[in-house]
């Protein structure tokens, strides 16, 4: 694989640069970060980003996407992450839409996709239920056929902001006479219908992101199934490799080992600095030669979307590594915090901003390995599709 970029390539990415750090700034950061403000910061931002057309790097290009290869989107990505600057909510943009634009009907693709880009629609992710989690084909939300609709009873949750999600998709039972996998469908439901009701879930953080949506006799127009009904395992698990691609968190990573590095330099009390610590180095490094080799896998898999292909299993090992890899480097930031970490307020502010993010990042990245398909789940997924096991 060349890693040399060319001149082009090169004044694309000072595109990028320049265009960033004109449009992103700490003021649009902290809002994103407050309960009050942080749905309208994300929509105001993800606005910007498809005002210059760069929202939907995956999308195709008639539907609105880049058109840009494989190369530009990583130099993207790249930059984005070096700059701090916030992903779009993936629920809309990431996930449903690659679904809706290639299982979707004409219709249907109509009224979503374009409400989608200019993210004047908010959607959430109903995938995951109490007792079905990992195992999400054990899923038991159910949906009776009753004449132009499906009538759906049932429960999801860890559903990340439905509080501000104008629609939900979902994965419901339609068919409980065969195996599992089959009898689902994949059906598009307005949190607006009448039944539907959002439990908060907060986490202990204080913060509320998750929640459990319930749905009493949700009456849902038959015509919001995407692609045929009973067919919905075979749409989500297109979704889910997409999902698990995006969760690796390659620029992240850099972006945080870079935080740290440069933290490190700090003199601590006694006039010396854990940079200069060859136990510290040891463990950076480390973590910088696993992140090489994520990222040259990831930018393969993404050599082969680019080329008209699908993630495989391949993105079950992006998931892998790259979730072990976030949580080995928010323990390395936990560490460089030292006392700091532990010293809290009322609020659970320390006072100290590199303490306070680094304990926030290392409670919520616990739950890393389990989201987007537990790691276990995802050893199992290459054993067979690898191994043949």
């Amino acid at each position: 694989m060349d890693t040399t970029f060319s001149s082009d390539e090169l004044a694309f990415r000072e595109q990028v640069r320049t265009w960033i750090s004109e449009n992103w700034n700490d003021d649009l950061a902290r809002r994103m970060t407050d309960k009050k403000t942080s749905k309208d910061a994300h929509i105001e931002w993800q606005k910007k980003l498809h005002k210059q057309g760069w929202v939907a790097p995956g999308w195709p290009e008639e539907l609105g996407g880049t058109g840009w290869n494989d190369t530009q989107r990583f130099i993207f990505g790249d930059e984005m992450a070096a700059a701090g600057a916030e992903e779009v909510i993936p629920f809309g943009l990431k996930m449903v839409a690659p679904v809706i634009y290639t299982f979707g009907n004409d219709e249907q693709k109509q009224r979503f996709l374009p409400k989608i880009l200019s993210s004047d629609e908010w959607w959430c992710q109903g995938y995951s239920e109490p007792g079905a989690g990992s195992d999400l084909a054990a899923l038991k939300t159910k949906a009776e056929l009753d004449g132009d609709d499906y009538v759906i009873n049932g429960a999801k949750i860890w559903t990340t902001y439905a509080q501000y999600a104008d629609w939900i998709f979902c994965l419901v039972r339609t068919d409980g006479s065969g195996k599992k996998q089959a009898g689902i469908s994949f059906i598009l439901i307005d949190m607006k219908t009448p039944g539907i009701q959002v439990n908060p879930i907060i986490g202990i953080d204080g913060r509320h992101t998750l929640n459990e949506v319930e749905f009493n006799n949700v009456r849902v127009p038959k015509a919001n199934v995407i692609g045929e009904p009973n067919q919905g395992w075979t749409y989500a698990k297109a979704l889910l490799t997409h999902e698990r691609t995006s969760i690796a968190g390659v620029g992240w990573c850099q972006r945080r080992l870079r935080d740290i590095k440069e933290h490190a330099k700090q003199a601590l009390g006694n006039g010396q600095r854990l940079a200069d610590d060859p136990i510290f180095q040891k463990r950076c490094s480390d973590i910088e030669i696993d992140l090489m080799a994520l990222e040259f896998t990831e930018l393969r898999v993404l050599a082969t979307a680019a080329a008209g292909g699908a993630p495989g299993a391949e993105s079950s090992l992006l998931k892998i590594r790259g979730t072990e890899l976030q949580q080995a480097i928010q323990d390395l930031l936990l560490d460089v915090s030292g006392g700091y970490a532990g010293i809290v307020d009322a609020e659970g502010i320390s006072g100290h901003g590199f303490a306070d993010q680094a304990r926030i990042e290392f409670m919520y990245g616990r739950a890393a390995t389990v989201y987007g398909g537990s790691n276990e789940v995802q050893k199992n997924i290459i054993a067979k599709a690898v191994l043949g096991l």
